[in-house]
């Protein structure tokens, strides 16, 4: 298996050309063909004349035509009619799940030939970059809804190969809430707003979502991770992604291995905590697109490097966990994965409407070898994809809009419809032909998309298979891996989310389910519910039945790989700093700590009580970026406080400057102050962490840095960037 060459590794040796492409839309000749092919498409009218949609100029755009002054409006104004009918038509139905979205353009590069596993050709040439669209999206929401929710996040990447498009389209959780997509119209229309009166909106804290979650035990690993802190992630810059579901990959001598994707940032997975994310929700509801598009546009370009868990064909059935199963995954301690490219975003679209949203995925577009599994939800959603998106789009010819044409020739004998771009201009719409001398003609066996000849045996039935009962092992195999933290995080959410729940039959139920997951999770959550934990589980519905023993997950009893507390870090790269600053503010201290955070990758900003310049105790001038009205600590991952007399004179009084500090210390994020200004972190009663008090002191406690007006800048700003890396500091958190 090829290993992973360091991010570096190109810069020092030249033996390999960095996988990273250079910032900008001509950054690599992968890039530049896809916006080429894009380019007829584009429309850009400057200089232009305003023409109707046969191109006849039109010099009038404001008054319709009428019969007189302050007569009626008349039928032959062609121009009021195709106008009006283009404005009328402008939304298309939303996805009906992942509705709201953003997405990003970009290149992938495989490290190292992966043909010994495949002959798909953009895994096998490392000289290679192939063009990428990826959408990321919130599941339960419509397209108004807020970023931030407790959600699941989409995750789907379009590959535009030069053997065809591969859609590899997963979530920011590994495993999913049901087994089979028999069930998956049940699921979402649980999960979705109650239909008597459409409430609540991206949310599953209410009687259906929980009822259905109690009565179909299989949901209970995923409910694990969705309660946990995986389900509001700190940014779509920082999350993991999976493709779920088991693939094949299958090489160029038609042998077949098992495989998992992952994604996995550069920047580590890192999360918001729960009144963070209420909080967004008011102040920024479009808080991760946001972020997602100024790290773009400031060439801070999101990074994930490709993941795979092979698993050889001989160890289908190694485990007691079944690969075939969706609500399974499979522990990296059993198998590691194996990162083997990356993923760059660094081209945002140049149309929400055009690209984001008409952008189609189909779970069964593949390319030669890559192939698919008899997983049932997975084979449910190659029908659903494509009948999703006939409603969605128009009809069958959504392949043609740009944003979903393969880089790759198109050559059928598909004819008409709506949407039909493609003039057809053959004599034979056919196969076979001798009219139109056979074209298209098919493909050699060799270049071919060839299905992996899997031999299939067994009676029809509606049963599910004795390997797919063990519902509960791997939610506690979950729930045990967290970190104490996490694990409080989780016990809180559910808490919070059966609150909701107006049934008290529907709380029991769960209770019994996490009674079976963990009694002292099912007990420390009946505490806050009003409902006590019932002593036997509820037999489940027909179709449901649970499982008559457990697995013991490949002897593993906890999961490292699983807890966010074992991310990297050591980088503070595209991190945010709060200064809170006014005129009189120590120059040195904001000068040495900017300067600091750039060389590091990351930012300062200036919040300051009103917009323009201020000035410093010795004259150094800076523009304000935020004020204390339109910016709150949820923005940043730490605030720091310069000295100086007057700065404090103007902040101590401040009650938002003092509740910046105290929000951000409750969300156990870093803080720093120097000087005068360690005074407003005293004023903003930060519990019993120790601040500086002498001249000369320096003190680093829990994550606030802390320094006397003689300690030297430059020690300062070193322990707050090293504080800094650390994300949170959950030694002094309350959850």
């Amino acid at each position: 298996m090829p290993k992973r060459a360091p991010a570096t590794a190109a810069k020092k040796t030249n033996s390999k050309p960095d996988p990273r492409p250079a910032r900008g839309p001509k950054a690599t000749n992968a890039t530049s063909a896809k916006i080429k092919a894009l380019e007829a498409f584009h429309d850009a009218p400057s200089g232009a004349v305003l023409t109707s949609d046969q191109g006849v100029a039109i010099p009038h755009t404001d008054d319709s035509l009428k019969a007189g002054l302050r007569g009626p409006t008349l039928l032959d104004d062609f121009h009021l009619r195709e106008k009006i009918t283009h404005f009328d038509h402008e939304r298309i139905p939303e996805r009906v799940v992942h509705a709201r979205g953003s997405a990003a353009h970009g290149v992938f590069q495989v490290y190292d030939s992966l043909e010994q596993y495949t002959s798909a050709g953009f895994l096998c040439d490392p000289r290679r970059e192939t063009p990428v669209f990826v959408r990321f999206s919130t599941v339960v929401g419509s397209r108004g809804s807020a970023d931030t929710a407790r959600d699941v996040r989409g995750f789907a990447t379009k590959f535009y190969t030069q053997e065809g498009n591969f859609d590899l389209v997963g979530n920011n959780m590994p495993v999913f809430f049901i087994q089979d997509g028999i069930k998956f119209p049940d699921l979402v229309h649980a999960v979705k707003p109650e239909p008597a009166h459409e409430m609540p909106q991206a949310a599953s804290a209410h009687d259906s979502f929980w009822d259905f979650v109690s009565l179909v035990p299989e949901t209970a690993h995923m409910v694990m991770w969705l309660m946990s802190d995986r389900a509001i992630p700190r940014s779509l810059r920082m999350m993991e992604g999976f493709g779920v579901h088991t693939f094949r990959l299958i090489n160029a001598k038609g042998k077949s291995s098992f495989v998992k994707f992952h994604w996995k940032p550069l920047l580590g997975a890192h999360s918001l905590v729960w009144d963070e994310a209420l909080t967004l929700m008011g102040k920024d509801p479009d808080f991760h697109r946001r972020d997602l598009w100024n790290a773009i546009e400031s060439g801070a370009f999101p990074e994930w490097e490709l993941g795979l868990q092979i698993i050889p064909a001989g160890d289908e059935l190694k485990y007691d966990f079944d690969l075939l199963d969706a609500t399974k995954l499979v522990p990296e301690e059993l198998v590691p994965v194996q990162r083997v490219g990356k993923l760059t975003l660094n081209r945002n679209p140049q149309n929400f409407f055009a690209e984001t949203e008409q952008v189609a995925f189909h779970v069964g577009n593949l390319v030669p070898g890559i192939g698919i599994t008899n997983d049932p939800l997975f084979q449910a959603r190659l029908f659903s994809y494509v009948d999703t998106q006939l409603t969605r789009l128009g009809g069958p010819n959504f392949a043609e809009i740009p944003i979903n044409r393969p880089i790759a020739a198109v050559a059928n004998h598909h004819q008409d419809g709506l949407q039909r771009t493609t003039i057809n201009t053959g004599t034979a719409n056919y196969h076979p032909n001798s009219l139109g001398g056979g074209c298209p003609f098919l493909a050699d066996a060799k270049s071919g998309y060839a299905h992996f000849p899997e031999p299939v045996d067994g009676v029809k039935t509606r049963e599910r298979s004795e390997r797919f009962l063990d519902h509960f092992s791997q939610a506690t195999l979950f729930l045990h891996s967290l970190s104490a933290v996490e694990r409080q995080h989780l016990t809180d959410a559910c808490r919070f989310e059966l609150s909701k729940v107006t049934r008290k039959e529907v709380r029991a139920r769960v209770l019994s389910l996490f009674r079976e997951i963990d009694p002292k999770l099912a007990e420390d959550v009946s505490i806050a519910i009003g409902v006590a934990v019932p002593k036997s589980f509820p037999v489940p519905p027909s179709g449901t039945r649970a499982s008559t023993h457990r697995g013991d997950n490949g002897g593993i009893s906890v999961a490292p790989s699983l807890s966010l507390e074992h991310q990297p870090k050591t980088s503070i790269k595209t991190r945010k700093v709060a200064v809170l600053a006014a005129d009189g503010f120590e120059d040195e201290h904001v000068i040495a700590l900017q300067a600091a955070l750039v060389a590091a990758g990351a930012t300062a900003e200036l919040v300051s009580p009103v917009l323009g310049m201020i000035t410093g105790a010795r004259g150094k001038k800076l523009e304000v970026d935020k004020t204390f009205k339109n910016a709150a600590s949820v923005f940043y991952d730490a605030v720091f406080v310069p000295g100086g007399a007057e700065n404090l004179d103007a902040l101590r009084g401040n009650i938002d400057a003092r509740l910046f500090v105290a929000e951000a210390f409750r969300h156990c994020k870093t803080l720093g102050a120097a000087g005068e200004g360690v005074a407003l972190l005293a004023a903003a009663d930060l519990a019993d962490v120790k601040l500086a008090t002498g001249s000369k002191e320096l003190v680093d406690e829990q994550g606030v840095v802390t320094a006397g007006a003689g300690v030297k800048t430059h020690a300062l700003v070193r322990l707050l960037i090293a504080a800094l890396a650390t994300h949170r500091h959950w030694e002094r958190a309350s959850g």
